[in-house]
């Protein structure tokens, strides 16, 4: 027996299926339901919608083999065969996290190409994989950040098996999984669900379109519909936590915010499926009450993003002021950073042209509560030509970021080739099947990038398909020379950074750091990290004697007693005595 329904408070809705249109009986709570015995797993449908005449795909699909258009398709979740019944989770304190998007992983960019890969990632020393968003979206393929049916897995990809196969190899391996979801806002084309009930917000708009009504009339149904699809992912999928899109631009001013109501009820499924379960938002507020426990008056939430870490190391590093480097790139703001994670602590931000976040209590947030990259989709995406950091930098300054990230009290992410330095960019890709769609997303990118001084011949254009073409990595790239050496480094590091307790350690208020011209050491326990950042020799001081070096980038690092003579544009780990 097969239980269709969907929520439409104030319309009629029919069933589709197996060729015939049903009715539907209404409940009092505005659900519309049927029964159909015959109906089971593979089974096509859809509703119907006074004045409709297309048969529309259900809200909550959880199978759209025909793409965001086509019919819903019937998906047995227990019909799986998992073998991950030993995975006991993987915990975010202590992790290395990698992103991940399968489109351009792989030549094939499936999830079953991506699963003949995770052995690379567990060499590399990665405890969690962060997937892009994985949810169907128009079109073969793009960034995932335009979904429409957040409950169905993207059939270009695999579909819901193809993802259940990715997540049990990649438990199998010993690796978590997370994926990334986006509540902030529907893509522009394939998004039913406002057809049926209000899930649009009747207040305002984001960035990306119309804001999700979460405080609005009915919007414990479109709560629940959020809610359960984050259960979804962590229970019928196995996931092992959910990175949350720009939840900034979630609009919500009830009383208990739709975030802490997430945390709430994953903490729950957590304890039921007995491993642990992450939640770590995106968030440009600069807000530690975010990550507060609930207990302290918090959201709850497992850890969140931190872009003034990327900011301070990328304008360090390349010397870019431009939009928001404006307030980042000098030593004392990196110091302030590793120290507090934020440099923007209820801080003018001459971005904004305001004062902007809140100040993080060092003795109570550990540092593992926020996520640190020197690269990551948005940073390198976001650029006009998709260029990575490697792209710009010597190998030696691109070593001193990859250890002040992989030293960091932080949790480190890396994006998918950037362990080798891959010289393949990572530019916006787009393939709108509508062609005014298609056109408004070619002229908008040209027009902004065009006010930034760039040429429009200079700006890929997203709908070309060499555009996404160009973005995947180059798999012959890590066993060459140039490449294998970045790549042992990043090795060495994460493996480093396991074995030496001082560097897994979060706590906030036992970090030290001090700077001098063009050189910073950060201090950790009985563990320094001292890098130079000048193209000529320096000697730095460690302010105790060390007793060996644990790793160095380049040749030639020697030991003075309480100093340490590094080369140009180098860094070294050492132990102190």
């Amino acid at each position: 027996m097969t239980l269709f329904e969907v929520w439409a408070p104030e319309k009629t809705v029919r069933l589709s299926v197996a060729g015939e249109v049903r009715d539907m009986e209404r409940g009092e709570d505005g659900w519309w339901r049927l029964d159909v015995p015959s109906a089971g797993p593979g089974t096509d449908y859809g509703f119907h919608l006074p004045d409709v005449e297309a048969v529309l795909p259900d809200p909550r699909a959880p199978w759209l083999p025909s793409g965001v258009h086509g019919p819903s398709r019937v998906y047995d979740h227990s019909a799986f065969a998992w073998t991950d019944q030993a995975w006991t989770g993987r915990q975010l304190p202590g992790s290395v996290l990698y992103e991940m998007h399968v489109g351009t992983f792989t030549p094939a960019g499936t999830f079953d190409a991506a699963i003949e890969k995770l052995d690379h990632l567990v060499e590399l020393g990665v405890d969690l994989v962060e997937l892009l968003p994985v949810n169907s979206f128009n079109g073969e393929y793009n960034w995932g950040y335009d979904g429409v049916a957040w409950f169905a897995p993207h059939e270009a990809y695999g579909g819901p098996d193809g993802l259940k196969r990715f997540v049990d190899a990649a438990h199998h391996r010993g690796l978590g999984v997370i994926i990334d979801v986006v509540y902030n806002h529907f893509g522009p084309s394939g998004a039913y669900a406002p057809m049926f009930a209000p899930y649009l917000s009747q207040a305002g708009s984001n960035p990306w379109g119309s804001s999700v009504n979460l405080d609005g009339w009915g919007a414990d149904e479109v709560r629940r519909y959020i809610v359960d699809n984050v259960l979804m992912w962590l229970r019928d999928y196995h996931a092992d936590g959910l990175r949350l899109d720009a939840v900034h631009a979630l609009a919500d001013h009830s009383a208990i915010h739709v975030l802490e109501q997430m945390a709430v009820e994953v903490e729950s499924l957590s304890v039921a499926v007995n491993r642990p379960l992450s939640l770590i938002a995106e968030s440009d507020l600069n807000d530690p009450r975010l990550i507060t426990p609930r207990e302290a008056g918090g959201y709850g939430l497992t850890a969140q993003w931190d872009d003034d870490v990327h900011h301070s190391l990328h304008a360090l590093l390349t010397g870019e002021r431009q939009g928001y480097y404006g307030d980042f790139g000098s030593l004392e703001g990196l110091e302030t950073v590793l120290k507090g994670a934020f440099l923007h602590a209820n801080t003018w931000s001459s971005f904004r042209g305001r004062r902007h976040g809140r100040p993080v209590d060092r003795s109570r947030t550990p540092g593992y509560r926020f996520v640190a990259f020197l690269q990551d989709h948005d940073q390198i995406g976001n650029r006009a030509i998709g260029d990575r950091i490697s792209a710009t930098l010597s190998p030696g300054l691109l070593k001193v970021g990859a250890t002040l990230l992989l030293t960091s009290p932080f949790t480190p992410m890396l994006f998918m080739g950037e362990e080798w330095a891959a010289s393949s960019p990572w530019q916006y890709f787009t393939s709108h099947p509508e062609p005014e769609l298609a056109t408004a997303v070619q002229q908008g990118r040209r027009r902004e990038f065009a006010a930034h001084g760039w040429a429009e011949a200079e700006v890929p254009d997203p709908q070309d398909p060499a555009t996404f073409q160009r973005s995947k990595l180059d798999w012959e790239e890590p066993a060459k020379p140039e490449h294998a050496d970045i790549l042992d480094l990043y090795k060495r590091l994460i493996a480093l950074r396991r074995s030496r307790p001082d560097l897994s350690d979060p706590w906030l208020d036992k970090v030290d750091v001090w700077h001098g011209d063009q050189h910073l050491v950060m201090r950790r326990g009985r563990t320094a990290v001292a890098v130079n950042l000048a193209g000529t020799p320096q000697t730095v001081s460690l302010r105790a004697t060390p007793s060996s070096v644990l790793l160095a980038t380049s040749p030639g690092v020697v030991l003075q007693r309480d100093r340490v003579e590094l080369p140009p544009e180098s860094a070294v780990v050492v132990a102190y005595r």
